[in-house]
């Protein structure tokens, strides 16, 4: 068996009377007599002492340390029957147990984990309460009839709700769900152009402004697809009261009307044709930096400059964003639809690979010696002798592009000069006026078949385009 530890008895033996080296009974009070009988305890019996008491009687037996034999023994406070101790009763029979700490912790938690469910079905309530108010509650409005005026612009492809944001945005109506309900009982169609309206209006009087084309506070003007800036000037004048030369100064102004540091001061090809609804009180300059807002529209997700790159226009060298525009303003004067993208294929191809297939390198577009002249309209020249024309403009006479656009090109122009159709052609012919059928030669012999076609056509038809 393991050895005694300090301060332990030695285990007590099966069937053993009594603990050895000890007298049995209670042990002696300081001073002489024997303790009293603990309250609620009558006097021991005979042999009360000599007996061993019952396990866990004034104590009990802790447990081993874990670790078993060879390990720090636990240390045994003595006991009542041990007289050890320093008192010389045991304060388990005569001392009240100690009271238990009363933990508010708990307690708190809970609360607070009340409080915040009760507050979360206040929150959800609250908001489900508001919900449903703007479900059954009518959309806000203004009382109307209005405050300050406003000129409001409807743009091209505005739909109802798009109207309603604007309208909303400019402080006019006070809720986009009231114009729109307004719109949906008027069966609302909207022009595009300017309407005179007032801040703070009822979405419904709004909506009656709108609906009627009479109120639109706009000029109107329609520019055609190449169209030269002269003639555009022109246009604008007439329908403002104001004179070209108004409109001539404005271009001038190149920063205030935004024109690219590329086009070299020369708005024209720059002027984008489209239809526009000019604000009543807009200025030249407004105007003409409309027109170029929209040709930067035009030419859409294509970076013009990092595109021109990627073409050639003479001498093994990247055209310019300019060469670009100038390309884009003679496909719109000689081709039409699918055809032109083929002719911008075939002006890159005579202004990179000069001597090939019969051709010298020079465009010989009848449209540029009629911009050189100050003429416009016709297909053929007319009787003027091309060789007498000293401009730089004259692509008989000069090779490669000439130095500028000769009109403002539409979108599709523009694109087909991005996106030139691939091809060895070197020549084309509209062999009909009429309906624009136009065909592409790889080789001067085709060419002049194609230019046969075209004598055929002029002589039967009797063209005055001829």
């Amino acid at each position: 068996m393991p050895p005694q530890m300090p301060g332990q008895m030695p285990p007590q033996q099966p069937g053993q009377p009594g603990r050895p080296g000890r007298r049995p009974g209670p042990r002696p009070m300081p001073g002489g007599g024997m303790p009293p009988p603990a309250y609620g305890q009558q006097e021991p019996p005979p042999g009360y002492g000599q007996q061993q008491p019952p396990p866990g009687y004034g104590r009990q037996e802790p447990p081993q340390r874990p670790g078993g034999y060879g390990e720090p023994g636990y240390e045994q406070q003595p006991g009542f029957f041990d007289g050890g101790g320093p008192s010389d009763h045991d304060p388990y029979f005569d001392e009240e147990p100690p009271k238990r700490k009363r933990r508010f912790g708990g307690c708190l938690a809970v609360l607070v984990a009340m409080a915040v469910v009760v507050g979360g079905f206040y929150f959800v309530g609250d908001r489900a309460i508001d919900y449903v108010k703007d479900m059954v509650a009518p959309p806000a409005d203004y009382a109307g009839p209005g405050t300050d005026p406003v000129s409001f612009e409807v743009h091209e492809g505005d739909s109802v709700s798009a109207v309603g944001r604007n309208l909303k945005d400019v402080g006019v109506v006070k809720s986009v769900d009231a114009f729109i309900d307004a719109a949906n009982e008027e069966a609302l169609t909207v022009q595009v152009g300017f309407y005179p309206l007032k801040k703070e209006m009822k979405a419904a009087d709004a909506v009656e402004v709108l609906a009627n084309p009479e109120n639109i506070d706009t000029v109107n003007v329609t520019i055609t697809e190449g169209s030269r800036a002269k003639a555009i000037y022109k246009v604008l004048a007439e329908k403002t009261g104001k004179k070209p030369a108004d409109y001539k100064l404005a271009a001038q102004d190149t920063e205030a009307i935004g024109l690219p540091d590329y086009a070299k001061g020369n708005v024209e090809g720059y002027l984008f044709p489209a239809t526009y609804a000019f604000p009543p009180d807009a200025t030249p300059t407004d105007m003409l930096a409309m027109m170029i807002d929209r040709w930067e529209q035009a030419l859409g997700a294509n970076d013009i400059e990092a595109r021109a790159k990627q073409l050639k226009c003479g001498d093994g060298k990247a055209c310019t964003a300019e060469q670009i525009m100038t390309v884009a303003s003679l496909v719109e004067a000689e081709g039409r639809g699918e055809d032109m993208a083929k002719i911008a294929q075939v002006i890159y191809n005579r202004v990179e690979n000069p001597g090939t297939a019969g051709q010298a390198g020079f465009l010989q577009i009848d449209a540029t010696v009629n911009y050189a002249l100050g003429k416009s309209g016709s297909t053929e020249l007319g009787g003027v002798d091309v060789q007498t024309v000293d401009s730089p403009y004259n692509t008989y006479t000069n090779k490669g592009l000439p130095p500028g656009p000769i009109g403002a090109p539409g979108d599709a122009a523009i694109q087909a000069a991005l996106n030139p159709t691939e091809g060895d052609w070197y020549y084309y012919v509209t062999v009909n006026l009429k309906t624009g059928e136009t065909k592409f030669a790889k080789n001067y012999d085709q060419f002049l078949k194609f230019k046969a076609e075209y004598k055929a056509y002029c002589r039967s038809a009797k063209s005055k385009s001829c």
